[in-house]
């Protein structure tokens, strides 16, 4: 399905005209609102014929997702799929409540979240890894045959993740980069003060790798401005994202 937030898709917003996720509206209802209404033709028509899944996800309006997979690993079919799709990182992720997710969990099929780039903006890298990666499921699941064997990029999980705030509002600058290797300590970024009179820095709180960050230029106390994953390899989850960027680059 290309598009099934088509309200969303001509608004270029996530929500339907009552401001309602739809996200949040499954298994939806025939009889009630209009968010319910699309949830609930979704999963008659498309869920309730289907083995597995796999929703594709952009990063929010202004921030930025490096390539990933989020999903219940604990479940064996739904972690050989994530396996299977090739993404540098996973994340071992709770199912929200009225997600489309959460409705497939229920009806006992394994669900893949992608999620890469930024809403609204097209990124060329994360594209790529995201057809490349529904096609690897596709011959995985022997919908398609056998491809000739090339690189094989093994995802690697992560042990947890953080959203670092900013301790002050104001601009935001030397920035790093989605993908980045981090340590504890190390300055993410730096708040200042139109002036220039004063400058805070953000602080990295542990070892991790860059997979998320806000890209606007000004801040408020508390904003969240990176999300950091945590590995018991920093250096190997490095090492897999220079390998899945040359892969796949334009």
């Amino acid at each position: 399905m290309p598009v099934v937030n088509v309200h969303g898709f001509l608004d270029q917003s996530r929500y339907l005209p009552d401001r309602c996720d739809l996200n949040r509206s499954f298994p939806g209802s025939a009889k009630g609102s209009i968010e319910a209404r699309l949830a609930n033709t979704f999963i008659k028509q498309i869920v309730s014929q289907a083995d597995c899944g796999i929703d594709l996800h952009t990063g929010a309006i202004n921030r930025f997702n490096l390539p990933q997979i989020r999903a219940n690993i604990d479940d064996e079919k739904t972690l050989a799929l994530a396996k299977a799709f090739g993404a540098p990182v996973v994340l071992n992720s709770d199912i929200r409540d009225g997600s489309l997710r959460a409705c497939a969990s229920e009806r006992g099929f394994p669900m893949l979240i992608y999620e890469a780039g930024e809403a609204l903006r097209f990124d060329d890298l994360s594209i790529r890894a995201g057809i490349s990666g529904i096609l690897k499921v596709m011959r995985f699941l022997g919908m398609l045959p056998q491809a000739k064997a090339g690189p094989v990029i093994k995802p690697v999980i992560a042990d947890s993740t953080s959203w670092v705030r900013a301790p002050v509002s104001g601009i935001v600058s030397h920035r790093a980069k989605p993908g980045a290797r981090v340590t504890e300590g190390q300055h993410l970024a730096i708040v200042g003060d139109p002036q220039g009179e004063y400058e805070e820095p953000v602080i990295a709180p542990f070892d991790g790798i860059v997979i998320g960050r806000s890209n606007l230029p000004l801040a408020h106390e508390g904003d969240a401005l990176f999300n950091i994953a945590a590995f018991k390899s920093v250096a190997r989850v490095e090492e897999k994202l220079e390998q899945f960027t040359a892969t796949h680059a334009p």
